[in-house]
C-alpha cells in the first residue's frame, strides 16, 4: 500500500447537474464538471467565463478614494507640480510602477520614481526616501502596491508639505493613514465589486479613471503583476490577463519580448504558466539580488538593444537567485532538524540564519512549507544590527496575517495576506515571536489542516478524454489562482509498464490501461517511484490532462502529481549486503507514502546483528527474534507500540525458529507493506522438509552409539557427512529425537535412550517446526518476486 502525497478533494455536485449543464452548452461531461467546480451553474454565468469582454471590467469610480484621486493628480498636472511614483521591489510592484511611469509619459507628467532596496531599506514608505522626494520639490507622491499601513510616513509626509495618493491591495490595518486619498477595494466601506485585484490592477484603475480608457498594451503590464502574485483568475483579472496573454502574443514592448525570448518562451503561444514561471522570477531576481529598477527599466524601455542587455541581465540574476535558495535552503533543512521533538517538527516553523540574502527568503520559505506542510517563517538576520527581515508562508488552516496580527507586540513591522506575509524584528524576539505562533496554532489548527490538500475536477476514465475534450477545455485559460489548471482522478487503473527516464533518471514515466483503453503518465522529478510501483499493480493517480506531440503525432497524455496503491505490497529487495542502509534509503524515499503516521514503522531482526546497525534504527519501533516467545519489543517505541498495527514492516533477518516464524507471521498480517531486505543462506544450509525414511535411517546409526554418551558436535557432523543434511538440518532433526525421548542431551553431549515410548514423528512439535521453516525458507529464499508477493499477500490479514 502506497499513500498519495496529498489528500484529494473531490468536488460536490450531482450526476444531473453535470448532464444538464453539459447538454445546455454542449460541452463533454468534463468541461460541464471544470465549469460547476468553479462556482459557475448557469449558461449564462459559462458564457461568460468562457468568452469574457470588457463588459466585465468594472467603473473605476465605484473605487473609494477614486473621486478624490483623479481631481487632485489633474491639478497636479495643470500647475506642473512634480509628482513621485513610489513603488515596490516585487514583480507586482515593479508592474505597478511601470504602468505608472507609462501613464505619466502618457500625460506629460513631471515625475519621478522612488522603489526601496528590498536589503538595505526594507519594505514600505520611508521617511528618508520622503526627505529626499521633498528635495526634489515633489508635492504630490501616489504609492502603488504599498501605503496601506504606512501611518506615521504619511503624516510626516503632510509635515513635508507633500500629499500622498495611496493605491494598494493590501490588507488594510486597524488604523489606516490620513492620506490625501486611499484606493485600495479591501477598504471595508469601499462600494467596488471586486476585491482580488493585484495592485498593478488597483494601479489600472487609476490610469483608467485619468484617461477614460485603457490602451489594450498595458494589459501586458498588469498581467504580469496579476499572475505574479497569484491574485485569483476570476472576474476582472480574467479578462486583464486574457486580454494581456492576446496582446503579448505580438508584444508592443521591446522589454516583454527580450524577456520571453531569454527564458525560452514561445512568445505566438505565451501562457499564464509562462508568466508565473519564467518571467516573473526573473523580474523578481531584480529586487531579490539587486534593485527592482533594472526590471522597471525593462518594461518601459523603448529601445530593442538596450532590452536586450537588461533582459540578459535579469536572467543572470534569476540564475545566482536560484543557487542562493539553494544554498539557504539546505541551510534551513539542517536547522529544522535540530528543533525536531521526538522526531516532529514544530506547528509552526520559524527558521533565521545570519547573512540569509532577505531577498529569497520568500522562495525558501515555500520549499519548507513543500517539504513539512507547515506555515513557514524563514528570516535573515544582520550580524552587526541584530535585525531580522523574514517572509511567511502559510497553509489553508492558518491566517498567518491574523497570525501575525497576535504577536504584533514583539514586531518592529509587519504585513501581507492571509497565505503570505512579511515582517521585521530584532533577533532578541525570535523565540517569543516562534512560541506566540505555536501557541496561537493550537488553538486554531486542528490535525486534518496538517495534511497537504489537493483540490481537483473529480474522478474520470481514461475513455473520456480523448483529444477533442482536451482541446475543449483550453476554453479554461488562463489558469490560475481560483481557476487552477484542472486535476483529475483515474481510480483502479492497471499498470502496464514503467520506466525512469531523462538523463539523469530523475523523472517517471507510466503507462496505465483502463477499460483496454492506454495511457501515458508522466511525472517530473519522481524517477525513484519506479522501483517501488512494481507492473501489473493497480493504482489510482491524480494529475492534468495535456496534448503530447511528437514528430507530428498528437496523443493524450497524463502529467502526474500523485499516485497511490490501495493493496498492499510486498517490495522485493532479498539479497541485500546492508539491509539497514538500504531500509533508510528506502524509508527517504517512499517518506510518508509508507508511513504516513509517524513511529509507525516496524523492524525485525536479529538480536545478534543489532550492534551493527543500531544507528540506522532512530525513530523505529525494533522487534528482536527470541528463540523461546518469537519475538520481544527491543526499545521504547516497539514496547509503546500497543494496539496499533505496522503501516510497514522491514524485515532484515529471517526466522530461525518456529516460534520466531509463528511471530512473524502475526506481524505481517497487520502490515500493510512488507519490506524484505535479508540475506540469504546457502542451500546447502537451509532445512529441508523432513523425510520419514532418512529419519528411520538416521535412527538407527545413533542406535549403533550403545549407551554410551558422546560428543553432540561431532556426532552431528558426523551424521551430516553420512546423511546428506547440512548441520544445521541434523541439529534440527536431534531437536525432534530429543523431543521423542530417543536421546538425552548433557552438557554438551548425547545419549542414546534405548526402549523409548512410541510416539509418532508428526506428533512432534519439533518435526512440525522443520516443516514449517522449510517452506518458510523455500519461499522466503527461492520463490520469483511474483510467487512471493502471492504467497506473502495470502498471509496477509484479509487477503483472500
Amino acid at each position: 500500500m502506497l499513500y498519495s502525497q496529498y489528500h484529494w478533494n473531490e468536488p460536490d455536485f450531482t450526476d444531473e447537474q453535470v448532464s444538464s449543464l453539459s447538454e445546455a452548452l454542449a460541452v463533454s461531461h468534463l468541461m460541464s464538471k471544470l465549469l460547476l467546480n468553479r462556482g459557475i451553474s448557469s449558461v449564462e454565468a459559462a458564457k461568460q467565463f468562457l468568452q469574457p469582454s470588457d463588459e466585465v471590467l468594472h467603473d473605476p469610480f465605484l473605487m473609494k478614494g477614486m473621486k478624490e484621486a483623479v481631481p487632485r493628480i489633474r491639478e497636479a498636472l495643470d500647475q506642473g507640480e512634480h509628482i513621485l511614483i513610489y513603488g515596490d521591489y516585487d514583480a507586482d510592484g515593479v508592474s505597478s510602477t511601470s504602468l505608472m511611469i507609462h501613464l505619466m509619459r502618457k500625460l506629460s507628467a513631471s515625475y519621478d520614481i522612488y522603489i526601496p532596496h528590498r536589503a538595505n531599506e526594507g519594505y514600505g514608505l520611508h521617511n528618508h526616501a520622503l526627505d529626499w522626494a521633498h528635495q526634489q520639490g515633489v508635492s504630490l507622491v501616489i504609492t502603488v502596491d504599498t501605503g496601506i499601513s504606512a501611518v506615521e510616513q504619511i503624516a510626516y509626509a503632510k509635515t513635508l508639505g507633500m500629499d500622498v495618493i495611496v493605491t494598494d491591495h493590501h490588507e488594510p490595518p486597524e488604523v489606516l493613514p490620513d492620506a490625501y486619498a486611499l484606493i485600495n477595494p479591501k477598504q471595508e466601506d469601499c462600494p467596488y465589486p471586486y476585491k482580488g485585484l493585484a495592485g498593478v490592477g488597483v494601479a489600472m484603475k487609476l490610469a483608467e479613471a485619468l484617461l477614460g480608457t485603457i490602451p489594450r498594451a498595458w494589459m501586458e503590464i498588469a498581467t504580469i503583476g496579476t499572475v505574479a502574485d497569484l491574485m485569483p483568475l476570476t472576474d476582472e483579472n480574467r479578462v486583464i490577463v486574457q486580454q494581456g496573454l492576446e496582446e503579448m502574443r505580438n508584444s508592443s514592448f521591446p522589454g516583454i519580448r527580450a524577456l520571453l525570448e531569454i527564458s525560452g518562451v514561445e512568445i505566438s503561444t505565451v501562457s499564464s504558466t509562462n508568466v508565473a514561471f519564467s518571467l516573473a522570477p526573473r523580474i523578481n531576481a531584480s529586487g531579490r539580488l539587486a534593485h527592482a529598477g533594472r526590471a522597471v527599466s525593462l518594461l518601459t524601455t523603448e529601445d530593442s538593444d538596450e532590452a536586450a542587455h537588461l533582459a540578459e541581465e535579469l536572467d543572470l540574476l534569476n540564475r545566482e537567485r536560484q543557487q542562493v535558495v539553494e544554498q539557504m535552503t539546505q541551510e534551513a533543512f539542517e536547522i529544522l532538524e535540530q528543533k525536531k521533538v521526538n522526531g516532529k517538527v514544530p506547528d509552526v516553523i520559524v527558521v533565521a540564519g545570519e547573512g540569509w540574502n532577505p531577498g529569497v527568503v520568500g522562495i525558501v520559505a515555500s520549499k519548507v512549507l513543500e517539504r513539512y506542510y507547515r506555515p513557514t517563517l524563514i528570516l535573515g538576520i544582520d550580524p552587526v544590527t541584530g535585525k531580522c527581515k523574514g517572509s511567511a508562508r502559510s497553509i489553508p488552516g492558518l491566517d498567518i496575517y491574523e497570525a501575525l496580527t497576535a504577536c504584533k507586540d514583539v514586531m518592529d513591522h509587519y504585513g501581507g495576506h492571509p497565505a503570505a506575509a512579511g515582517m521585521t524584528l530584532h533577533r532578541d524576539e525570535l523565540e517569543s515571536l516562534e512560541s506566540k505562533l505555536n501557541e496561537y496554532a493550537k488553538e486554531v489548527m486542528k490535525p486534518e489542516h496538517f495534511i497537504p490538500v489537493s483540490q481537483t475536477d473529480g474522478e474520470c476514465r481514461i475513455s473520456e478524454v480523448p483529444l477533442a475534450v482536451i482541446e475543449e477545455m483550453e476554453q479554461m485559460q488562463p489558469f490560475g489562482m481560483d481557476n487552477p489548471t484542472p486535476k483529475f482522478i483515474i481510480r483502479d487503473a492497471r499498470l502496464v509498464a514503467s520506466r525512469k527516464m531523462g538523463k539523469d533518471l530523475s523523472h517517471l514515466k507510466l503507462t496505465i490501461e483502463q477499460d483496454g483503453q492506454m495511457l501515458d503518465a508522466i511525472s517530473f522529478g519522481k524517477g525513484k517511484l519506479a522501483d517501488y510501483i512494481p507492473e501489473g499493480s493497480v493504482l489510482d493517480v491524480m494529475g492534468m490532462l495535456q496534448i503530447n506531440e511528437w514528430n507530428g503525432s498528437r496523443k493524450p497524455q497524463f502529467m502526474l502529481e500523485d499516485v497511490r496503491l490501495k493493496d498492499r505490497q510486498v517490495f522485493d529487495y532479498r539479497g541485500s549486503r546492508e539491509p539497514a542502509r538500504d531500509m533508510e534509503t528506502i524509508v527517504k524515499d517512499l517518506s510518508f507514502r509508507i508511513n504516513p503516521n509517524a513511529g509507525n514503522i516496524a523492524v525485525l531482526v536479529q538480536e545478534k546483528n543489532l550492534f551493527s546497525i543500531e544507528n540506522h534504527l532512530y525513530e523505529k519501533a525494533v522487534w528482536v527474534y527470541d528463540r523461546k516467545v518469537g519475538i520481544v519489543p527491543w526499545n521504547d517505541s516497539a514496547k509503546e507500540f500497543g494496539d496499533k498495527h505496522p503501516e510497514s514492516l522491514f524485515v532484515l533477518d529471517t526466522p530461525e525458529t518456529a516460534e520466531q516464524w509463528t511471530a512473524m507471521q502475526s506481524m505481517i498480517e497487520k502490515a500493510n507493506n512488507v519490506i524484505l531486505l535479508h540475506g540469504t543462506v546457502h542451500p546447502k544450509e537451509r532445512l529441508q522438509r523432513p523425510n520419514r525414511d532418512d529419519f528411520k535411517r538416521i535412527y538407527v546409526l545413533i542406535s549403533k552409539w550403545g549407551q554410551e554418551a558422546v560428543p553432540e558436535k561431532e556426532m552431528i557432523e558426523a551424521l551430516s557427512r553420512q546423511c546428506g543434511y547440512s548441520v544445521r538440518m541434523m541439529s534440527k532433526v536431534m531437536d525432534v529425537f530429543e523431543e521423542l525421548s530417543f536421546i538425552k542431551r548433557h552438557s554438551g553431549t548425547m545419549t542414546f535412550v534405548t526402549n523409548p515410548p512410541k510416539q509418532s514423528l508428526t506428533d512432534s512439535r519439533n518435526y512440525q517446526a522443520i516443516e514449517q521453516l522449510a517452506e518458510m525458507e523455500k519461499a522466503m529464499f527461492d520463490l520469483a518476486t511474483p510467487q512471493l508477493m502471492q504467497w506473502m499477500i495470502s498471509r496477509m490479514k484479509g487477503a483472500s
